[in-house]
């Protein structure tokens, strides 16, 4: 084959090809940085996460191969780069919840809103690991990933109205289990 597709280059990144690897990175890493850039702008955390990403598909481009998976081979990287960037956040956000003494004359919130504000956090982030995978899938591409309905419809790999639908029951999960 003289010019492999990614899903190609995954396959062979399995079998252990470095050249493969080499060319699949070459190819998707500008791609997948500017869709990271979209949603963060440290420059550091976008540098981690490809690296944490790309780390992963080396280790993991097994369970791509062997899998009889519906979705394209550059959807399942970038799901992988979208769960890499969540985890720096959450990681950040744990970084920022280290208690600082206040300078003089800064209002501190209310112990109230604190705690709201926290456990809102957790009820939304217990929620939406609680969603079945292909919901979350679209919920990801469509709200962090701002997809329209075509876009993630081919970014997955299913028909538009299983997106509507999936995405219709996702809300509907997630109204029951915050409220």
């Amino acid at each position: 084959m003289a010019d492999p597709d990614e899903e190609e280059l995954v396959r062979r990144v399995a079998t252990g090809d470095r050249a493969a690897f080499d060319e699949l990175y070459r190819r998707t890493s500008p791609w997948l940085a500017v869709r990271l850039r979209r949603r963060c702008t440290d420059d550091d955390v976008i540098a981690d996460v490809l690296q944490e990403t790309y780390l992963a598909v080396w280790r993991a481009a097994g369970s791509y191969a062997g899998a009889a998976t519906n979705g394209s081979a550059v959807g399942w990287l970038w799901s992988i780069a979208a769960n890499r960037l969540v985890d720096a956040f959450r990681r950040r956000a744990r970084q920022a919840r280290v208690p600082t003494i206040p300078l003089l004359g800064a209002t501190a919130p209310a112990a109230e809103d604190e705690v709201l504000a926290g456990r809102v956090d957790q009820d939304l982030e217990q929620a939406l690991l609680r969603l079945p995978p292909e919901l979350r899938q679209v919920l990801q591409a469509m709200v962090l990933d701002g997809l329209s309905v075509r876009q993630t419809s081919v970014l997955l790999s299913v028909p538009e109205g299983t997106v509507k639908t999936r995405a219709r029951r996702a809300r509907i999960a997630l109204r029951e289990a915050l409220s």
